[in-house]
């Protein structure tokens, strides 16, 4: 190494993202001291680098300044200190505050929400001192956000943002990579949806996106800083989450089945079957892939008032999907060498590292990223019923404009006859059993196939179901509550909507008239100009199930 180049002192380097940021900074002509604490791994990697590679055998946590200055007095070229250790859920801030006292700048790879959120903490000492410390120079929320920036630059008011990775099954995984997963899986994690703050069990709130070139993976709600940095960065008015997944099936879902005992306090956390779970995992290596990807979709109302739906997709060929991680740091630690990154002080790495920059280096790795935005269709009410649609009075038309995502509040009475039958419906279907002005919030939400799907929640149930197959020549469409699709006929006229059965199936099959149910259903204006609804569901040889009526009004988002 020659004595006064620029030079990187990365930690970690011996890690699955320390190793690809240590070969791309060296390809860009900035040499490493790679501090690992494993030798003959750190030995084995300057085999691989080069001559512009030096080692230092350390544990993270004797990193402090007198250490740095030291380094620094061997290295003069030494201007920055890189953290890809992990999992940075257990770690403190001793690094980033040695790295300002030793007037080093500081990036790493956090994905830990706490960790980063309060890297802010440091921001005087760090622009007393004229350094940049930036904490998440990763997929999330450098990566992110630099997406997002570009995406929404036009947005009027931004609804909802949906980020999702899917790395591929043949991609290695650290073990702190595992820690850091299984470290929120079944834990409550607060997430801004539906217009509030609530909290969802980790690697729930589960879908299926489509990744070009790839397909589709399963993904879950993942606590990263983003779920924080979405929010109060782009001011979304109804959602904002982060979402991650497994390629396999079997480990996805398997993870998700094991956060149930998380939920049911059977077990305080996963983080103790990281390894046993690693292993399981390289067994499975055979199958699945190695390509892996990366999602955003946002819903806005764009500067000339147009609804539309972007979509950014980014798709990593063979064995590129763990670089993805590394580009955003290796673009900041490459900014701070040639003093094209101005901007000093302590924070998240949301909007600092612009996204040509990062872009840059995806040719090389065989990464392809693209950007689509289209028109959001009209809501599934109105293209149902056509011209009758306008007939509507105002109030109900608002209840049903789902634009993406439209959530009401109101409140409810539901009565339903005692007995084991009655029961057993209730529970199938998630009816509300009984009450008397009870809380009620309605999320519709529309999916990229066209359907809606509509979730009630009541005090003691929530009832969830999804309304596609519309037929505007006939009026009806299918109401689907699991196995089971019950074909709804609607009316509208001047002031009111009705809906009505006219049949339904089980697992696709048909079912005789006697199994149908019997409903009348009718939502009209209240003497508040309120939207108000009224149900009353019934079946052939049983007679009532339940009623259930209330009022609904729309939400105004809450961001505290």
């Amino acid at each position: 190494m020659q004595p006064c180049e620029r030079s990187v002192l990365l930690v970690g380097a011996t890690g699955a993202f320390g190793e690809r940021l240590a070969a791309g900074l060296i390809r860009s002509g900035i040499a490493v001291i790679a501090v690992a604490r494993n030798t003959a791994r750190l030995e084995k990697l300057a085999r691989q680098l080069g001559t512009q590679i030096s080692i230092e055998t350390c544990e993270r946590s004797r990193i402090d300044t007198p250490f740095l200055n030291i380094l620094r007095s061997r290295h003069p070229g030494l201007y920055a200190v890189a953290d890809a250790s992990g999992p940075f859920q257990a770690s403190d801030d001793r690094l980033p505050r040695a790295a300002i006292g030793a007037h080093l700048h500081y990036v790493d790879l956090a994905d830990a929400r706490d960790f980063v959120g309060h890297i802010s903490d440091l921001d005087q000492a760090a622009r007393s001192a004229d350094i940049a410390v930036l904490s998440g120079a990763s997929s999330t929320p450098a990566l992110s956000h630099a997406v997002l920036d570009w995406l929404v630059a036009d947005a009027r008011t931004i609804m909802s943002i949906d980020v999702s990775i899917a790395p591929g099954n043949r991609a290695p995984r650290g073990l702190s990579v595992v820690q850091a997963i299984l470290s929120t899986v079944g834990q409550p994690v607060r997430v801004f949806r539906g217009g509030r703050w609530s909290e969802h069990a980790g690697w729930s709130l589960g879908k299926t996106v489509t990744l070009p070139g790839i397909g589709k993976r399963p993904v879950a709600l993942c606590e990263t800083p983003d779920l924080d940095l979405l929010v109060a960065r782009y001011h979304p008015t109804v959602d904002a989450i982060f979402r991650a997944g497994l390629e396999l099936s079997l480990l996805h879902y398997g993870v998700a089945a094991l956060g149930l005992f998380v939920r049911l306090g059977l077990v305080k956390t996963l983080t103790p079957l990281a390894r046993p779970l690693r292993t399981i995992a390289d067994l499975l290596k055979p199958f699945g892939s190695d390509r892996g990807g990366m999602r955003i979709d946002a819903r806005l109302v764009n500067d000339k008032g147009d609804l539309v739906h972007r979509v950014w997709t980014l798709s990593a060929n063979a064995g590129a999907g763990p670089y993805i991680p590394t580009l955003p740091a290796l673009a900041a630690l490459k900014m701070l060498a040639d003093n094209s990154l101005s901007w000093r002080g302590a924070a998240a790495c949301a909007g600092i590292i612009p996204y040509d920059v990062i872009a840059a280096q995806f040719t090389h790795h065989g990464i392809t990223a693209k950007q689509c935005g289209t028109a959001t269709p009209p809501p599934l009410m109105k293209r149902l019923l056509g011209a009758d649609y306008d007939t509507l009075p105002a109030v109900i038309r608002n209840g049903h404009d789902v634009s993406g995502v439209l959530v009401l509040e109101g409140r409810a009475d539901a009565t339903s006859p005692d007995g084991i039958i009655t029961a057993i419906f209730s529970r199938v279907f998630r009816f509300p059993r009984g009450g008397a002005n009870m809380p009620l919030r309605v999320e519709m939400r529309g999916e990229n196939d066209g359907s809606e799907t509509w979730t009630r929640i009541y005090p003691d149930v929530t009832m969830r179901s999804n309304l596609r197959n519309a037929d505007p020549s006939t009026q009806c469409l299918d109401e689907v509550f699991g196995p089971v699709a019950i074909r709804l006929k609607w009316r509208a006229t001047d002031v009111s909507l009705t809906l009505s059965p006219i049949g339904a199936r089980l697992f696709g099959i048909p079912l005789p008239s006697f199994l149908c149910p019997r409903s009348i259903a009718r939502e009209t204006v209240d003497n508040n100009g309120r939207f108000q609804f009224d149900v009353d569901i019934a079946m052939p040889l049983i007679g009532p199930i339940v009623r259930y009526r209330g009022y609904l009004v729309p939400l105004a988002p809450d961001r505290g």
